[in-house]
């Protein structure tokens, strides 16, 4: 009597296919059993039975070709020449891969630098420093005069000159009288204040600034007894006028 061949094993996929294709005949009856099934209900058991196929041809495939669920990526073995050899008595566990990249390149050697003292002349004196010099206006020169005399007052007159070129933006003027009750009125050409006997003029509209080598005039009257009235002092720009009488 010959021998039964083997029977094929039945693989996860094949048993699957065989449960759906069993439900499907058993639905298929069911549903033919009944009158009046309607078609939406054809279609929902279709559409089941397609979903079922799917899931069997998909765990198949995954089951048959497992090496495609996480494929590995191996780096390749390191050649001798990255290796390298070691020398000798030198055991394998303690080898240790050359360096595959060179050394950093040496840096340049600079450029030597000679410091050079700066060359100063003997005759040359040090650099200016600061602003440049700004040029100044000459001192102003004033002449006093006494040009008309009546009872009770007097006339006088000072001429204020700039002997520069460049004008003479302002100047005072100072005359100290001898007695307090000696009073000063008509001026002309300038500002006048006092403090007791002590008059101070300053310049107006017309006599400020001085031009250069120009004068202007300052007149004012004396009001008192001329005798002894004449002024004890003149300064202008705390220079001494000219002209007082002795």
């Amino acid at each position: 009597m010959p021998a039964t061949p083997p029977q094929p094993r039945r693989t996860v996929a094949i048993i699957l296919l065989d449960r759906i294709v069993a439900l499907a005949t058993a639905a298929r009856r069911v549903l033919s059993g009944r009158a009046g099934v309607s078609r939406l209900t054809w279609v929902a058991v279709v559409a089941v039975l397609g979903v079922l196929v799917a899931t069997v041809v998909l765990v198949a495939g995954v089951l048959r070709t497992p090496e495609k669920l996480a494929p590995v990526t191996l780096d390749p073995p390191l050649s001798v020449d990255q290796v390298g050899t070691p020398p000798a008595g030198t055991s394998r566990a303690q080898a240790r891969p050359a360096a595959t990249n060179p050394p950093p390149a040496a840096p340049p050697p600079a450029a030597s630098v000679t410091a050079v003292a700066p060359t100063v002349s003997a005759t040359t004196g040090p650099p200016a420093t600061g602003s440049p010099a700004v040029a100044t206006p000459a001192a102003l020169l004033a002449d006093f005069a006494i040009e008309d005399t009546a009872l009770l007052s007097y006339d006088a007159a000072v001429t204020i000159t700039n002997p520069g070129q460049l004008p003479s933006p302002q100047w005072t003027l100072v005359l100290t009288f001898p007695r307090e009750t000696l009073r000063v009125s008509a001026v002309e050409g300038a500002r006048v204040s006092h403090d007791g006997a002590v008059w101070t003029f300053v310049p107006d509209g017309s006599t400020g600034p001085v031009p250069g080598s120009a004068s202007v005039r300052v007149t004012f009257r004396v009001n008192g007894a001329p005798a002894g009235a004449a002024p004890e002092s003149c300064v202008i720009d705390g220079a001494a006028c000219t002209g007082l009488p002795n």
